[in-house]
């Protein structure tokens, strides 16, 4: 079993993935300051906050919890096909296919 709780793993998840409190916070829908009141044991994680955690982040909901196990999931079937191809294109392409990417995020997001 993994050192430490929850809480701990919660940050070794930010510090993972270079997202600051605020960041992490706003990708689950919470604000920084209700992030940092659960970071400091001041409020309490919700069952609601672990499932946003584990799927926004692709964490393991087991790792999560326990500490047992790998932080995150497999990548998506999708993902090594994704990044080859993004690989081959030029960086004019590159910056187009981000930007829609990330309009497509923006509309799921609101969905």
């Amino acid at each position: 079993m993994s050192e430490g709780t929850i809480l701990d793993r919660i940050r070794a998840i930010r510090k993972t993935l270079d997202i600051n409190q605020s960041e992490f916070a706003k990708r689950i829908g919470l604000t920084q300051t209700s992030m940092s009141m659960i970071e400091i044991g001041k409020s309490n994680l919700t069952e609601k906050h672990i499932k946003m955690i584990c799927t926004t982040f692709n964490v393991q909901e087991k790792w999560l919890r326990s500490g047992n196990g790998e932080m995150f999931g497999s990548p998506s079937p999708y993902e090594k096909e994704l990044v080859d191809i993004l690989g081959q294109l030029t960086d004019d392409t590159q910056e187009f296919l981000l930007d829609m990417a990330r309009n497509l995020l923006k509309r799921q997001e609101k969905s």
